[in-house]
């Protein structure tokens, strides 16, 4: 299991991340024009009467762009980080929203209960990604659809080493076998990117449709099976415990936050790469990191010309 695909290390990664994540993270990798081509292939129609639940909802963005298509009262935010609900809460277009802190794996709610279900950026801290998906199944009412939005698994090695050593970036065809081992019916699917990754296939928005009241099929077993393997998990003592959690978040953050820098100057070179698509400008945070990173490049260069001499 990757370092971040856990719930407690992901919990003490995002307490930190919240700071700046609508500011460095969301702009880089998860964009307005992702998030709105992602929410269009699901069906929004007669939105004033869908009661809309948004599973790790963060900081809010992707809740940002459902309460276009629907009332932010039909809408229940779910996340397990009190940090990032606290800069979703305070958000003015989401005031009327209701929030919850849970658990994807866990929902705290009844059988058929809502309309639409969405999560954007979350599967990738799922221990059981198939336990996720078949919670989203059982929260949905007959009929209802459950909108799934991630990254898919990088074809690049270098990218697919960082990516694999950080969290979950599921290979493409494990989201149609989540959705087909839940049950859902008419799945239909697009794929995202930023402006300035070549790949076409760099995330994927997965929507299907729940087909009949209840639970999935297998539904119990699945879930017996997933607690006997958290139940075996060995424990340790207190200190080992704690050090491993350690030891993973600061390798784990470590490996992710590589990306940023790096996204940034694929950014920035993309026009000279011939990659194409609409530029999304860089905000004063952007830049500034930028310039941080320049300014080390520069004096690295500086101090090896010098030694030469």
């Amino acid at each position: 299991m990757r370092l971040m695909q856990h719930k407690r290390e992901a919990f003490w990664f995002y307490r930190y991340l919240s700071n700046f994540y609508d500011k460095l993270v969301n702009p880089l990798f998860w964009t307005a024009r992702m998030r709105d081509k992602s929410l269009d292939i699901a069906d929004w129609a007669n939105g004033d009467q869908l009661r809309v639940v948004d599973v790790g909802s963060g900081t809010g963005f992707t809740t940002q762009g459902i309460v276009k298509r629907v009332p932010a009262k039909n809408i229940i935010c779910l996340d397990q980080s009190p940090q990032q609900m606290e800069r979703a809460m305070v958000k003015p277009d989401l005031e009327d929203c209701r929030f919850r802190l849970g658990d994807a794996e866990n929902l705290p709610f009844a059988d058929d209960t809502f309309d639409r279900y969405v999560s954007a950026g979350s599967i990738e801290y799922w221990p059981n990604p198939q336990r996720g998906i078949d919670e989203a199944y059982r929260v949905i009412k007959e009929g209802g659809q459950a909108l799934m939005i991630g990254p898919i698994e990088p074809a690049n090695p270098v990218s697919k080493f960082i990516a694999n050593l950080w969290m979950l970036f599921p290979p493409e065809n494990d989201y149609h076998l989540y959705f087909q081992t839940a049950g859902f019916t008419d799945v239909n699917w697009t794929y995202i990117r930023p402006h300035w990754q070549e790949n076409e296939r760099y995330g994927i928005a997965i929507v299907g449709t729940k087909p009949a009241p209840g639970k999935p099929t297998g539904y119990g077993e699945r879930k017996a099976a997933a607690a006997a393997v958290v139940e075996a998990d060995p424990k340790g003592g207190w200190l080992g415990r704690n050090l491993l959690l350690t030891s993973r978040v600061l390798v784990g953050s470590t490996a992710g936050f590589l990306f940023i820098p790096m996204a940034l100057l694929a950014h920035v070179t993309a026009p000279i790469r011939g990659v194409e698509g609409e530029v999304e400008p860089l905000n004063r945070e952007q830049k500034a990191v930028l310039i941080g990173i320049g300014a080390i490049a520069t004096y690295f260069l500086v101090r090896a010309i010098l030694r030469k001499r």
